[in-house]
């Protein structure tokens, strides 16, 4: 099973950013979630959001 949250580490590899700018991404990204009403955790984001604001999209029957 693939882990629910992405790491900065993760996100800086992925987007080929540096890893503080990753870290400023997913505090950015956590911040519209606390928004929303989710919880978040400082220093990881949930990769199914990542997904869904970097490359638009969503799993089936998710929304």
């Amino acid at each position: 099973m693939e882990n629910r949250f992405i790491r900065a580490e993760d996100v800086a590899v992925e987007l080929g950013v540096s890893k503080p700018y990753a870290y400023k991404l997913i505090r950015q990204l956590n911040e519209e979630l606390r928004k929303k009403g989710f919880l978040t955790i400082a220093g990881r984001v949930n990769r199914q959001y990542f997904e869904e604001r970097f490359y638009g999209t969503e799993k089936e029957g998710c929304r």
